[in-house]
C-alpha cells in the first residue's frame, strides 16, 4: 500500500509539472487575446459575419508581438535588457533560476555549467544525481532526483572525490531516473570511462 501510494503521488507530481504549465499558457494566451480585442475589433467588421474575426485576429496579433519580442531579445540589446529583467524580477521567483537551467539543458543549451549529469556517492552507495553548482573551495551541490520523478529530490554539498562527472547527455540521465534506474549501467560506464581518462 505504501508503494502504491509513493507511485501515485510521484505521478500526480509528475503530471502537475506537465499540465500546470501548459493551462498556464493557454491562460495567458487567452487573457492577451481579451486584451487587444479593441484593437482588432474595426478590422473585424470588415469581415464575413460568419467568420470569428474578433477571435482569429486578436490570436494573430499576439503572435506577433510574440514573435517581435522573440527577435527584439535576440539582439545584443535586448539579450541585455532580458538579463537585467531576470536578475531584478525573475530570479527572485523560488525555482525559477532552478527551471531555467532545466529548459535551457533539455533543450540542448549549455550557457550555464548546471543540471551536469553525476553519480553521487551517498552513504555506501551511488546514485544518480546532477551537478548545479561548484562552491568556491571546490565541493559541489548537487541535486539528488527521486524516482521516478525527477523534479522532487534532495539537495546535498559534497566533497569532489565523492561527486563523479558523466560523459552522457542530460537527458540520458533524466531518462534512467525516471524509468525506476533501467539504463544505470551505462551511467556506471561513463563514470568507468572518465576516470580511466583520467
Amino acid at each position: 500500500m505504501k508503494n502504491f501510494c509513493a507511485f501515485a503521488g510521484s505521478r500526480f507530481i509528475g503530471g502537475l509539472l506537465v499540465v500546470v504549465p501548459i493551462y498556464l499558457s493557454v491562460l495567458l494566451l487567452l487573457k492577451a487575446m481579451h486584451s487587444v480585442v479593441g484593437f482588432v475589433r474595426p478590422f473585424a467588421m470588415l469581415l464575413p459575419a460568419w467568420f470569428p474575426a474578433e477571435r482569429a485576429l486578436s490570436l494573430l496579433l499576439v503572435l506577433i508581438v510574440c514573435f517581435l519580442i522573440v527577435v527584439a531579445v535576440s539582439t545584443p540589446a535586448g539579450r541585455m535588457i532580458r538579463e537585467q529583467i531576470e536578475k531584478s524580477l525573475f530570479e527572485r521567483i523560488p525555482g525559477y533560476a532552478l527551471f531555467r537551467s532545466l529548459t535551457q539543458r533539455m533543450a540542448g543549451k549549455d550557457e550555464e555549467n548546471v543540471w551536469k549529469p553525476a553519480l553521487a556517492e551517498i552513504e555506501e552507495a551511488l546514485v544518480p544525481a546532477f551537478i548545479i553548482e561548484e562552491l568556491e573551495d571546490g565541493r559541489f551541490t548537487v541535486f539528488v532526483p527521486s524516482v521516478p520523478t525527477p523534479f522532487a529530490g534532495a539537495v546535498y554539498i559534497l566533497t569532489p572525490e565523492r561527486v563523479h562527472p558523466l560523459d552522457v547527455p542530460f537527458t540520458q540521465a533524466l531518462k534512467s531516473v525516471s524509468r525506476w534506474g533501467s539504463g544505470s549501467k551505462e551511467l556506471v560506464a561513463a563514470m568507468k570511462t572518465e576516470s580511466t581518462l583520467k
